[in-house]
């Protein structure tokens, strides 16, 4: 029986709604190490995105450089391939040098199709890592026949059926790829991946694989119980509030398989906030959602002045403020013009419309002294305008 563990697009490096997350992700590294060793992993697979861009921050490099370190001295084998946030040369750097290390970095296309393979006492395992494959950069050396992911995952799986044709008989198999797989829904944290439109594969591509390691979504998903996504680790979007986070441990026997969701730690819950503002300030069923990141959306008919600091009194984390009521359309027909107004009245009238209601004494007060402060002093321009007539300096 072999122990696998699926995890994928880690993200090292990126920040929740300019919220730092290099704390929480290293938090995370520490809960995977724990996992591997209470219980008892043999593989670990991560199937892309292990940093958030081409060029991560030296922070979030130096945490993929322990991690790696840390799982090289663990009990388990390791097969990570890129995803389409990373950079193929950077991750792939030196990677024949750490397969000594029992760590399998899969980052290069012409790779495919040679496996990583493992032993347990049903037999081999042939690990197959699929980078992320730009459809565009392969097209012309695999001579596909169209530019898709759909084309470029397809002769990806011919190379890996191929070479299991040659493995010996009962021999069982294992896929990573990193792909936008027909059955489950993106959330809003993805970067799009499509190609001329066309970005969505066939979960039939997998067909007779033992297990199939998925990585680019960010929920967990099950396409059918030998194809699955694993999804980030942790929350990126508030699209994702209601995300169960954590990774798949994966029971590989000789032709039964298991898995179960093994849940991540959450650093800070999420929230959806939905209502007045006063609502939401004085409501006490938000109370459990005092130390959450909130996301708050105000349905109030005209917009409270200074919402989010309010808000934040109750709900120092709160990261996003939006409303119901949509904007006033600025430059309306039949507005009147503004060259017959004093800056006054127009500085007024843009106050009044975006609130929906007219300013405060104190707030007028200090409406006319900004104003005052603003405005050209017409004594000292004509003044001006006579000394430089006059040839002055």
């Amino acid at each position: 029986m072999v122990r696998i563990l699926h995890t994928s697009d880690w993200h090292l490096g990126r920040s929740f709604h300019r919220e730092g997350m290099l704390t929480h992700q290293a938090a995370y590294v520490d809960h995977l190490l724990e996992v591997v060793d209470s219980e008892r992993v043999d593989l670990v697979v991560v199937s892309g995105d292990i940093y958030d861009r081409a060029l991560p921050p030296v922070d979030a490099v130096r945490l993929a450089d322990e991690t790696l370190v840390r799982l090289a001295r663990s009990r388990a084998r390791v097969v990570l391939t890129s995803g389409n946030h990373d950079s193929a040369q950077r991750l792939g750097f030196s990677s024949r040098l750490i397969d000594e290390a029992g760590v399998h970095i899969r980052a290069d296309a012409s790779g495919v199709g040679s496996p990583v393979l493992i032993d347990d006492d049903h037999g081999p395992v042939a690990v197959y890592g699929i980078p992320y494959l730009d459809p565009h950069a392969v097209a012309e050396p695999w001579q596909l026949s169209g530019r898709t992911h759909e084309a470029a995952l397809t002769e990806a799986m011919v190379r890996v059926r191929h070479d299991l044709e040659r493995q010996p008989a009962g021999t069982r198999s294992v896929v990573l790829a990193h792909a936008f797989v027909a059955g489950a829904q993106p959330s809003d944290s993805e970067r799009d991946i499509s190609v001329g439109g066309v970005s969505l594969v066939p979960t039939s591509l997998f067909d007779g694989i033992d297990y199939t390691a998925l990585g680019h979504l960010h929920g967990q998903h099950t396409l059918t119980e030998r194809v699955r996504y694993s999804g980030s680790p942790l929350a990126y979007s508030f699209s994702e509030a209601g995300h169960r986070k954590g990774s798949w441990l994966v029971e590989l026997g000789a032709s039964v398989l298991t898995a179960e969701l093994l849940e991540a730690p959450v650093p800070r819950p999420l929230a959806r906030l939905h209502g007045s503002l006063q609502a939401l300030l004085g409501d006490p069923a938000h109370a459990a959602h005092e130390s959450s990141w909130v996301e708050a959306t105000l349905t109030d008919a005209v917009r409270p002045s200074q919402a989010m600091e309010q808000l934040r009194r109750r709900f120092p984390h709160t990261l996003v403020l939006g409303f119901e009521t949509p904007a006033p359309s600025l430059g309306a027909p039949g507005r009147a013009a503004t060259h017959a107004r004093s800056d006054r009245e127009i500085a007024l009238a843009f106050m009044t419309e975006m609130r929906g209601e007219q300013p405060t004494e104190a707030e007028l007060g200090v409406l006319n002294t900004a104003i005052d402060a603003c405005c050209d002093d017409r004594d000292v321009d004509m003044l001006l305008g006579d000394s430089r007539d006059d040839g002055d300096d």
